[in-house]
Protein backbone atom coordinates (compact mmCIF):
# COMPACT_ATOMS: atom_id res chain seq x y z
CA UNK A 1 0.00 0.00 0.00
CA UNK A 2 1.03 3.77 -0.89
CA UNK A 3 2.91 5.63 1.87
CA UNK A 4 0.02 8.70 2.02
CA UNK A 5 -3.12 6.23 0.20
CA UNK A 6 -6.45 8.47 0.16
CA UNK A 7 -4.71 11.16 2.42
CA UNK A 8 -5.95 14.65 0.81
CA UNK A 9 -2.73 16.95 1.03
CA UNK A 10 -2.22 20.90 0.52
CA UNK A 11 0.80 22.10 -0.83
CA UNK A 12 1.22 25.86 -0.81
CA UNK A 13 3.05 27.55 -3.22
CA UNK A 14 3.77 24.28 -5.28
CA UNK A 15 3.45 25.41 -9.17
CA UNK A 16 7.42 24.82 -9.12
CA UNK A 17 10.65 24.07 -7.43
CA UNK A 18 10.61 22.19 -4.20
CA UNK A 19 6.52 22.43 -3.50
CA UNK A 20 6.12 20.75 -6.93
CA UNK A 21 8.00 18.41 -6.09
CA UNK A 22 6.44 17.51 -2.95
CA UNK A 23 2.91 17.56 -5.00
CA UNK A 24 4.25 15.34 -7.41
CA UNK A 25 6.25 12.69 -5.12
CA UNK A 26 2.82 12.79 -2.86
CA UNK A 27 0.85 12.05 -5.67
CA UNK A 28 2.58 9.14 -6.17
CA UNK A 29 2.49 8.05 -2.80
CA UNK A 30 -1.99 7.53 -3.35
CA UNK A 31 -2.29 11.59 -2.16
CA UNK A 32 -5.14 13.72 -3.58
CA UNK A 33 -3.04 16.95 -4.10
CA UNK A 34 -4.08 20.56 -3.90
CA UNK A 35 -1.53 22.42 -6.10
CA UNK A 36 -1.83 25.85 -4.68
CA UNK A 37 -0.37 28.89 -6.91
CA UNK A 38 -0.52 32.91 -6.76
CA UNK A 39 0.64 33.69 -10.09
CA UNK A 40 1.91 31.08 -11.96
CA UNK A 41 -1.43 29.31 -13.50
CA UNK A 42 0.34 27.75 -16.24
CA UNK A 43 3.07 26.35 -14.54
CA UNK A 44 0.10 24.99 -11.67
CA UNK A 45 -1.71 23.23 -14.23
CA UNK A 46 1.76 21.62 -15.83
CA UNK A 47 2.13 19.89 -11.77
CA UNK A 48 -1.38 18.91 -12.19
CA UNK A 49 -1.31 17.19 -15.37
CA UNK A 50 1.78 15.83 -14.49
CA UNK A 51 -0.08 14.63 -11.72
CA UNK A 52 -3.18 13.34 -13.85
CA UNK A 53 -0.99 11.72 -16.19
CA UNK A 54 0.58 9.30 -14.13
CA UNK A 55 -2.51 8.10 -13.05
CA UNK A 56 -3.23 10.15 -9.45
CA UNK A 57 -5.61 12.70 -8.33
CA UNK A 58 -5.03 16.75 -8.67
CA UNK A 59 -6.37 20.20 -8.57
CA UNK A 60 -4.86 23.75 -9.26
CA UNK A 61 -6.39 26.71 -7.18
CA UNK A 62 -5.13 30.15 -6.73
CA UNK A 63 -4.52 31.90 -3.37
CA UNK A 64 -1.83 34.65 -2.03
CA UNK A 65 -1.52 32.72 1.21
CA UNK A 66 -0.50 36.24 2.58
CA UNK A 67 -4.17 37.21 2.09
CA UNK A 68 -6.47 35.77 4.20
CA UNK A 69 -9.63 35.72 2.03
CA UNK A 70 -7.23 34.07 -0.24
CA UNK A 71 -6.55 31.52 2.34
CA UNK A 72 -10.22 31.10 3.06
CA UNK A 73 -10.93 30.34 -0.31
CA UNK A 74 -8.14 27.97 -1.27
CA UNK A 75 -9.20 25.57 1.74
CA UNK A 76 -13.11 25.99 0.96
CA UNK A 77 -12.32 24.88 -2.62
CA UNK A 78 -10.37 21.89 -1.07
CA UNK A 79 -13.45 21.17 1.65
CA UNK A 80 -15.54 21.16 -2.00
CA UNK A 81 -13.53 18.85 -4.16
CA UNK A 82 -12.51 16.03 -1.71
CA UNK A 83 -14.62 16.99 1.97
CA UNK A 84 -11.87 16.29 3.88
CA UNK A 85 -7.80 17.64 4.47
CA UNK A 86 -5.02 15.28 5.96
CA UNK A 87 -1.55 17.31 5.41
CA UNK A 88 -0.22 20.99 4.74
CA UNK A 89 2.72 21.73 3.58
CA UNK A 90 3.08 25.12 4.43
CA UNK A 91 6.51 25.99 1.20
CA UNK A 92 5.07 29.20 -0.19
CA UNK A 93 7.91 31.68 0.40
CA UNK A 94 9.27 35.31 -0.59
CA UNK A 95 13.04 35.84 -0.38
CA UNK A 96 14.85 38.92 -1.88
CA UNK A 97 18.64 39.05 -1.00
CA UNK A 98 19.69 42.88 -0.25
CA UNK A 99 22.42 44.55 2.54
CA UNK A 100 20.45 45.51 5.19
CA UNK A 101 20.34 48.84 4.23
CA UNK A 102 18.66 48.60 1.34
CA UNK A 103 15.76 46.69 3.26
CA UNK A 104 12.13 48.48 3.20
CA UNK A 105 8.84 48.58 4.98
CA UNK A 106 7.47 47.30 1.93
CA UNK A 107 10.38 44.30 1.66
CA UNK A 108 9.79 43.40 5.00
CA UNK A 109 5.69 42.88 5.10
CA UNK A 110 6.68 40.59 1.92
CA UNK A 111 8.85 38.52 3.50
CA UNK A 112 6.50 37.91 6.72
CA UNK A 113 3.31 38.04 5.01
CA UNK A 114 3.87 34.85 3.05
CA UNK A 115 6.37 33.07 5.15
CA UNK A 116 4.85 33.63 8.45
CA UNK A 117 1.82 34.93 8.15
CA UNK A 118 0.88 33.01 5.47
CA UNK A 119 1.65 29.95 7.22
CA UNK A 120 -0.47 30.98 10.30
CA UNK A 121 -3.19 31.18 8.37
CA UNK A 122 -3.15 28.28 6.17
CA UNK A 123 -2.60 26.26 9.75
CA UNK A 124 -5.41 27.90 11.02
CA UNK A 125 -8.09 26.94 8.10
CA UNK A 126 -6.37 23.28 8.18
CA UNK A 127 -7.69 22.65 11.15
CA UNK A 128 -10.78 22.90 10.59
CA UNK A 129 -10.57 20.22 8.14
CA UNK A 130 -8.88 18.43 10.14
CA UNK A 131 -11.74 18.12 12.82
CA UNK A 132 -11.61 14.96 15.28
CA UNK A 133 -9.06 12.92 13.17
CA UNK A 134 -5.91 15.07 13.50
CA UNK A 135 -3.72 15.57 10.30
CA UNK A 136 -0.11 16.68 9.96
CA UNK A 137 1.55 19.88 8.92
CA UNK A 138 4.77 20.16 7.49
CA UNK A 139 6.13 23.90 7.51
CA UNK A 140 9.38 24.09 4.57
CA UNK A 141 12.05 26.20 6.91
CA UNK A 142 15.09 27.16 5.48
CA UNK A 143 19.09 25.82 6.74
CA UNK A 144 19.21 29.55 7.23
CA UNK A 145 17.12 29.66 10.31
CA UNK A 146 20.37 27.65 11.49
CA UNK A 147 22.72 29.72 9.73
CA UNK A 148 21.49 33.09 8.57
CA UNK A 149 22.66 34.50 5.17
CA UNK A 150 24.23 37.42 4.59
CA UNK A 151 21.91 39.87 2.97
CA UNK A 152 19.55 37.80 3.55
CA UNK A 153 18.01 39.00 7.31
CA UNK A 154 14.47 39.37 6.60
CA UNK A 155 14.35 35.91 4.68
CA UNK A 156 16.57 34.15 7.60
CA UNK A 157 14.05 35.83 10.06
CA UNK A 158 11.51 34.42 8.44
CA UNK A 159 12.42 30.98 9.24
CA UNK A 160 13.39 31.24 12.06
CA UNK A 161 10.08 32.33 12.98
CA UNK A 162 8.95 29.63 11.04
CA UNK A 163 10.44 26.62 13.37
CA UNK A 164 9.79 28.45 16.39
CA UNK A 165 6.33 28.16 15.60
CA UNK A 166 6.91 24.46 15.13
CA UNK A 167 8.06 23.51 18.08
CA UNK A 168 5.18 25.72 19.90
CA UNK A 169 2.41 24.33 18.11
CA UNK A 170 3.82 20.94 18.60
CA UNK A 171 3.24 21.15 22.06
CA UNK A 172 -0.24 23.13 21.45
CA UNK A 173 -1.60 20.40 19.06
CA UNK A 174 -0.24 16.75 20.28
CA UNK A 175 -3.68 16.48 22.22
CA UNK A 176 -5.47 16.95 19.35
CA UNK A 177 -3.69 14.10 17.28
CA UNK A 178 -2.16 16.60 15.03
CA UNK A 179 1.73 16.54 14.18
CA UNK A 180 3.75 19.31 13.17
CA UNK A 181 7.47 19.51 11.87
CA UNK A 182 9.96 21.60 9.34
CA UNK A 183 12.15 20.76 7.05
CA UNK A 184 15.12 23.25 6.68
CA UNK A 185 16.43 22.60 3.41
CA UNK A 186 19.76 23.33 2.06
CA UNK A 187 21.25 24.84 -1.22
CA UNK A 188 19.20 23.45 -3.68
CA UNK A 189 18.45 23.92 -7.53
CA UNK A 190 15.25 25.71 -7.76
CA UNK A 191 14.16 28.66 -10.00
CA UNK A 192 14.34 30.97 -6.55
CA UNK A 193 18.24 29.87 -6.18
CA UNK A 194 18.75 30.96 -9.77
CA UNK A 195 17.32 34.25 -9.20
CA UNK A 196 19.08 34.72 -6.02
CA UNK A 197 22.65 34.20 -8.25
CA UNK A 198 23.01 30.58 -7.26
CA UNK A 199 23.18 29.56 -10.93
CA UNK A 200 25.12 26.65 -12.99
CA UNK A 201 28.67 27.33 -12.82
CA UNK A 202 28.63 30.47 -10.63
CA UNK A 203 30.96 31.28 -8.04
CA UNK A 204 28.05 31.46 -5.81
CA UNK A 205 26.98 27.95 -6.55
CA UNK A 206 30.61 26.34 -5.87
CA UNK A 207 30.62 28.24 -2.10
CA UNK A 208 27.39 26.34 -1.60
CA UNK A 209 28.66 23.06 -2.98
CA UNK A 210 32.23 23.36 -1.35
CA UNK A 211 30.43 23.97 2.10
CA UNK A 212 28.45 20.48 1.62
CA UNK A 213 29.90 17.76 2.47
CA UNK A 214 27.80 15.42 0.08
CA UNK A 215 29.59 17.84 -2.43
CA UNK A 216 26.47 18.86 -4.54
CA UNK A 217 23.76 21.31 -4.45
CA UNK A 218 19.98 19.77 -3.18
CA UNK A 219 17.27 18.56 -5.96
CA UNK A 220 13.78 19.31 -5.04
CA UNK A 221 12.84 15.81 -5.26
CA UNK A 222 15.66 15.30 -2.22
CA UNK A 223 13.28 17.56 -0.40
CA UNK A 224 9.95 16.21 -1.79
CA UNK A 225 11.19 12.38 -0.31
CA UNK A 226 11.90 13.68 3.07
CA UNK A 227 8.25 15.23 3.20
CA UNK A 228 6.76 11.72 1.88
CA UNK A 229 8.07 10.66 4.96
CA UNK A 230 7.51 13.08 7.41
CA UNK A 231 3.50 12.96 6.08
CA UNK A 232 3.26 9.06 6.55
CA UNK A 233 2.53 7.01 9.61
CA UNK A 234 6.69 5.77 9.38
CA UNK A 235 6.82 9.34 11.22
CA UNK A 236 4.39 8.79 13.69
CA UNK A 237 6.33 9.67 16.56
CA UNK A 238 7.84 12.67 15.36
CA UNK A 239 6.70 16.15 15.92
CA UNK A 240 8.38 19.41 16.53
CA UNK A 241 11.16 18.48 15.18
CA UNK A 242 13.42 20.47 12.42
CA UNK A 243 14.74 17.89 10.12
CA UNK A 244 18.16 19.81 8.29
CA UNK A 245 18.08 17.73 4.34
CA UNK A 246 21.31 20.25 3.47
CA UNK A 247 24.01 17.08 2.26
CA UNK A 248 25.65 17.89 5.95
CA UNK A 249 25.81 21.76 5.07
CA UNK A 250 23.14 22.93 8.36
CA UNK A 251 24.11 18.85 9.86
CA UNK A 252 24.52 20.51 13.70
Amino acid sequence: MSKLENKVAIITGSSKGIGAAIAIGFAREGAKVVVNYANSKEAAEKVVKTIKDEGGTAIAVRGDVSKEADVIGLFQKTNVAFGTLDILVNNAAFQSFAPIEEATVESYHQHFGVNVLGSILSIQQALKLFGDKGGNIINISSGASKMPLSSASLYSATKAAIDAITIALSKELGVKNIRINSIQPGATRTEGAQSAGVTTGSDYEQMFINNTPLGRLGKPEDIAKAAVFLASDEAAWITGEQLAVSGGMYGF
